[in-house]
């Protein structure tokens, strides 16, 4: 199974950081605009759009106050196996640390899931530093 891992720095209270990833339904305005296009909430999921027009519908498996952590699986669509999670920790001087995770099948896709993470990380910082 091939697994994903980036973090990076964001100048920002990691409580209003942490508020952009808890709402799960408002990527596409609070974490990640521009990269999410669109997100709309369904029982237990989201359907997000992408801006390169790819569309996943993600089940939400855990929104994790105490730890600020939201772990969710993409269903369907050329993956087998997906399951991933962000984080965002304290990281001195009132900045955040976002950590996203993920896991998939089948492997030969990593450099595209990798290259998705990275275009999704530059989005959220972009949006969320104010450093």
């Amino acid at each position: 199974m091939a697994s994903v891992h980036r973090e990076i720095v964001i100048e920002r209270p990691p409580a209003e950081v942490w508020g952009a990833l808890a709402d799960v339904g408002a990527l596409h305005t609070r974490l990640a605009p521009g990269f999410v296009t669109d997100c709309r909430l369904e029982p237990g999921a989201r359907v997000v759009t992408f801006a390169n027009g790819m569309v996943a519908r993600e089940l939400i498996v855990d929104v994790d106050g105490e730890r600020r952590r939201v772990a969710w699986a993409v269903v369907g669509g050329r993956l087998s196996h997906h399951n991933a999670s962000a984080q965002v920790f304290a990281a001195g001087d009132g900045a955040s640390r976002f950590v996203w995770i993920a896991d998939f099948l089948p492997d030969e896709h990593a450099p595209q899931v990798a290259a998705m993470i990275d275009h999704g990380l530059a989005a959220i910082k972009r949006h969320l530093d104010i450093g």
